[in-house]
């Protein structure tokens, strides 16, 4: 009887989580509209995290390019996540915190919309990823919690939902995504 409380407990704890996301719709509204306009002039999202994060990051990019409700044309997206030799040979010959700063370096261009993703706001190479994409001209999205931390200072648009618990922050995050994928997907290809 006792874990069957502890499990409704957490489902409770995660619903009022959730619920209480609704504050990020005004800037979520705004980050949607950026990226239909990024995919409307040919450009592309560029997503990254670590952990979870980085999971998450390659969960986007594939509701994008593949489907989220319905069979229709991809939409460009591409996560920094996925390429393990990349990864290691940055982080070797350079450092972990330039794995993101230097494919963004590469692979983003003016007018792309580009998501780090941190649930702590301080992830050093999201923050470097962030830094190379704006240089580069890219609108910068921080998807990220618990105060926002040293990235909501350097990206045009943060999402931050008032949490500070890892699960609870990607739990929400889980949610605001798919909010934007069923939105971009309807707008572009609906």
């Amino acid at each position: 009887m006792k874990m069957k409380t502890e499990i409704e407990d957490y489902i409770e704890s995660s619903s009022k989580a959730i619920i209480r996301s609704k504050d990020c719709s005004e800037i979520l509204e705004k980050v949607i509209t950026e990226i239909i306009k990024c995919m409307r002039t040919n450009n592309k999202v560029v997503l990254f995290g670590n952990g979870g994060s980085a999971a998450d990051a390659q969960h986007i990019a594939a509701e994008f390019i593949g489907r989220f409700n319905f069979n229709r044309k991809s939409l460009p997206a591409i996560s920094l996540t996925t390429d393990t030799s990349v990864i290691t040979s940055l982080s070797n010959d350079f450092s972990y915190n330039s794995i993101f700063s230097r494919q963004c370096e590469s692979l983003v261009n003016n007018g792309d919309v580009v998501i780090g993703i941190s649930t702590s706001g301080n992830s050093k190479n999201v923050f470097e990823g962030i830094a190379t994409s704006k240089k580069l001209g890219a609108i910068t999205v921080g998807l990220l919690g618990k105060d926002g931390g040293i990235i909501k200072d350097i990206v045009d648009y943060s999402i931050i939902p008032q949490l500070d618990e890892t699960p609870k922050i990607q739990e929400v995050h889980r949610v605001l995504t798919h909010v934007m994928c069923k939105i971009i997907e309807e707008k572009m290809c609906g």
